[in-house]
């Protein structure tokens, strides 16, 4: 039976006040969400939208990974909507939301905005979700190339989040045929705006994922520290079930900062 053993960090960083990062970690489910930067209450956005993703997998352990994803995502955005109409002065919260769950034999991540989700194996790393940014449309258009786009004034101009507005795009939601040995990360872009990819692969052969987390959130601090960090390391593995909720990280750790979560876990 496929499962995560994984580990994460998460760092205010060297130049913001507070930390609007969050993320949750267990051997099912794993959340990172990078409340948008500049937005009133980035910090409520994230946390609320990684408690929902949480709650709903941990409640629904063995359906199928693409409805748990979907009903998770709707959670959190009737959470963030919830949390704008209940305080007006959170008007503009948003939140990037990517998610992996498995059900023991598959599994799917769920993606909206500029946070990622990598897949490492046989030493070969690979981004499997899709910046929902202005520069990567350029991208896609042929407009600019990747080079280009790394150092584009707007490159953290982000086009979907999980927000407060009643119309949203559909979750992206991508199978990952993952098998035993694989390696996933998930982090905002607190990482990767400032730690090339290759920087990343090679950081990743760390053993033990603790540690990898650790030193991947270090290379950011090295390199300037200029958002809040979180990475996620998840290894994928085959053996017996196991019981256990998880760990949370950043904003999330403060239960105030989730709006209304015995709503959210009753959905």
């Amino acid at each position: 039976m496929l499962r995560f053993s994984g580990a994460g960090v998460s760092d205010v960083g060297l130049v913001r006040p507070d930390n609007e990062d969050s993320a949750f970690v267990g051997p099912y489910v794993a959340v990172v969400a990078d409340g948008v930067g500049g937005a009133a209450a980035g910090e409520v956005a994230s946390a609320t939208a990684t408690y929902a993703v949480a709650a709903t997998a941990l409640a629904r352990r063995w359906d199928l990974p693409e409805l748990v994803l979907r009903d998770g995502v709707e959670a959190a955005i009737a959470g963030v909507q919830r949390g704008v109409q209940s305080d007006l002065r959170r008007l503009g919260m948003a939140t990037t939301l990517t998610a992996v769950v498995c059900d023991g034999e598959r599994a799917v991540l769920g993606h909206v905005g500029d946070s990622r989700a990598y897949l490492r194996r046989a030493g070969e790393l690979v981004q499997v979700s899709r910046d929902h940014t202005y520069v990567q449309r350029l991208v896609d258009r042929g407009e600019i190339d990747l080079g280009t786009a790394r150092h584009h004034p707007w490159r953290n101009v982000v086009l979907r989040s999980v927000d407060g507005d009643p119309v949203h795009e559909a979750v992206d939601l991508v199978p990952l045929p993952i098998v035993p040995g694989d390696r996933l990360l998930l982090c905002s872009d607190g990482l990767t705006d400032l730690v090339p990819d290759d920087a990343i692969a090679d950081l990743l052969r760390t053993a033990d994922p603790h540690s990898a987390a650790a030193v991947l959130v270090q290379a950011a601090l090295s390199a300037g520290g200029r958002d809040n960090v979180t990475c996620v390391v998840l290894d994928v593995v085959d053996g017996p079930a196991v019981v256990g909720d998880g760990q949370l990280l950043g904003a999330v750790r403060e239960i105030a900062n989730v709006v209304d979560p015995a709503a959210v876990r009753g959905r």
